[in-house]
């Protein structure tokens, strides 16, 4: 069974819109284009290595698959582009324009379906680069089984998110975080079970308390 497995950047306020440059994704009327730029360094580099050094699938939206089919094949020495160029690349689309970089796939059907029939499927695991609006879909359907945060010292206020209301609850494991020189927080986590909860109420709570939380019911 295949894994499927996010590795993004975001800033501190959860934005992941156009990390890498000023023309990389401008909708919505963007203006922040390469925020992660003036961080990025050694280690946060090696971190994206780490992720991308087992063998892998590419899973992403078209939005990112645009973008990359746009760089990757034309950039030379390069490790990455060797990798991204020799995977095979399965894209969420509902657009019929042609897919034109080597070892496409386009996602028949319902993308949710075509998801789960992959993970059951041989092969290695699927990356999810960049594309945000998957990202959603993957979060709401409970098909993300790691994910690696690399976030950036930074609040933008605006631009698309990693996390929308429709994420279903679900708990992870921290299983490895560290920071980066300039101050990248670098955090592996794996899915792991459902939210648990408890409480640091008073076994006794006060008359007060009781009466604040008849009328929060109240006002439901």
């Amino acid at each position: 069974m295949r894994k499927v497995i996010g590795a993004t950047f975001v800033t501190m306020d959860g934005v992941m819109q156009a990390p890498g440059g000023p023309e990389e994704d401008t909708s919505g009327g963007f203006r922040y284009g390469g925020w992660t730029v003036p961080y990025f360094d050694d280690m946060s580099g090696g971190a994206i290595d780490a992720v991308m050094r087992e063998p892998f699938d590419l899973l992403l939206g078209r939005r990112t698959y645009d973008i990359f089919a746009a760089y990757w094949p034309f950039v030379d020495d390069s490790d990455i582009a060797e990798r991204f160029n020799a995977c095979i690349k399965y894209v969420a689309t509902s657009s019929s324009e042609a897919l034109t970089w080597k070892r496409t796939v386009r996602l028949q059907g319902n993308v949710v379906d075509a998801i789960r029939q992959l993970k059951e499927s041989d092969g290695p695991n699927l990356l999810v680069q960049g594309s945000s609006v998957l990202y959603q879909t993957l979060l709401h359907e409970d098909l993300l089984d790691e994910l690696t945060l690399l976030v950036f010292p930074i609040v933008l206020g605006t631009g698309k998110r990693l996390f929308g209301t429709g994420a279903v609850p679900a708990a992870f494991e921290t299983v490895e975080t560290r920071t980066s020189p300039n101050g990248v927080v670098i955090s592996k986590y794996l899915r792991a079970g459902q939210v648990q909860t408890g409480s640091f109420a008073a076994e006794e709570p006060s008359r007060v308390e009781l009466e604040r939380r008849e009328r929060m019911n109240l006002s439901r």
